[in-house]
């Protein structure tokens, strides 16, 4: 079960949050400030951590500084009342991966830890095979039976993105977070273009992958060996 960390010296934010994580089948541990969410994190595997900035003995900036150091490939979301810009542009510098201010939606704040989750695993996934197809993130290229195909980046990340879950509906709404970002002001129909765009390029391929559009949802892309 994946297993996050809420870093906050409010109990009151603390549970709240945790309790929406819970809802959602996440695992929580809590903790009043940095030292003691290190303290958690060195006990037992930790797949991500929510920190506040204003917390005793040990804030949130030398909390990220620490997890930076210690967990480098760790997903860090800040959730402070802290709003200036110069703020955010602080914690984004010393490596936190996305940020919310209070007050804040419980559930836009899980929807930010799934994505940050889900981006976290498909960049932890640099190779993803799809029959004869194979998918190279480092390269960013797509080989045909051994022959490199060169793709538009967004189509790239967008196939990449469907392979890393074969099987698996992606609404168009997760897919436009996932490879525009969530503060895309585009129409989601731009999914269903660059969807079209890779049908086209892969037509001959279906021996080997299939994009299905699921009606009113989005896509799943199924695999055939």
């Amino acid at each position: 079960m994946t297993r996050i960390v809420v870093a906050d010296d409010d109990a009151h934010i603390r549970k709240l949050i945790a309790l929406y994580l819970q809802n959602e089948g996440f695992d929580t541990a809590e903790a009043s400030d940095g030292i003691e969410a290190l303290s958690l994190m060195e006990q037992s595997s930790v797949d991500a951590v929510i920190l506040d900035i204003m917390m005793p003995y040990m804030d949130g900036w030398e909390l990220c500084r620490e997890i930076r150091r210690l967990y480098p490939e760790m997903p860090l979301l800040m959730v402070t009342a802290i709003g200036e810009s110069a703020q955010k542009v602080k914690g984004f510098q010393l490596g936190t991966d996305d940020y919310v201010t209070k007050p804040f939606d419980p559930l836009e704040l899980v929807m930010r830890v799934k994505a940050l989750l889900k981006r976290y695993r498909i960049a932890a996934s640099q190779i993803v095979r799809l029959g004869g197809i194979v998918l190279d993130r480092r390269a960013g290229k797509v080989f045909r039976e051994g022959e490199a195909l060169l793709i538009p980046l967004k189509e790239f990340e967008l196939l990449f993105m469907l392979a890393c879950h074969p099987g698996q509906i992606l609404t168009r709404a997760q897919l436009i977070v996932q490879i525009w970002g969530m503060d895309y002001e585009g129409d989601d129909r731009t999914v269903d273009v660059h969807i079209k765009r890779i049908r086209e390029r892969f037509a001959e391929d279906t021996g080997h992958f299939r994009i299905e559009t699921v009606r009113s949802l989005g896509y799943r892309l199924e695999v055939h060996q």
